[in-house]
């Protein structure tokens, strides 16, 4: 069984997706949909605990996140992860620190489906902003510096 629910996060509508075993994914830019919203334990304590980390960045998430990715994929969440809030570090330097190259981090951060709770928006390019969810401007952009400005 699926379930889905939209929690509105103060960007914008974010479409939260899990299944009888657990959470599936975050979908920060969700297209409409006619489907109905069902609402289920797992996305109820995502909804408390999105609520908390948009009062207040300094949240230790608590949700359990399924294994999803390759072994390369997760190495590069797992660090993302580890980035405290409010800091950023840019794709060079986690390639450094994972011995990949940027686009390879950039990719994993592409494939990621727990967006805010694993924080890719906290890898930037060593210019700028980079991109985020596969963009480099427009709404993609603009919720990223939003949650980057907000951690901070």
């Amino acid at each position: 069984m699926e379930f889905q629910t939209i929690f509105n996060a103060p960007f914008g509508p974010i479409r939260l997706h899990a299944d009888e075993y657990g959470l599936q994914q975050i979908e920060l830019f969700p297209i409409p949909s006619n489907v109905a919203n069902r609402a289920s334990t797992i996305l109820q304590q995502l909804e408390q605990q999105l609520t908390v980390y948009f009062s207040n960045a300094q949240i230790q998430w608590e949700i359990s996140l399924p294994t999803k990715g390759t072994a390369f994929q997760q190495k590069v969440w797992r660090y993302m992860q580890a980035i405290p809030v409010g800091e950023t570090r840019s794709y060079g330097e986690v390639a450094k620190a994972l011995n990949s190259s940027a686009q390879a981090v950039g990719n994993a951060c592409r494939a990621n489906h727990f967006p805010i709770v694993i924080p890719c928006h906290r890898i930037v390019s060593k210019l700028g902003l980079g991109g985020f969810a596969g963009q480099t401007s427009g709404d993609s952009i603009n919720v990223k510096r939003w949650l980057l400005d907000h951690e901070r």
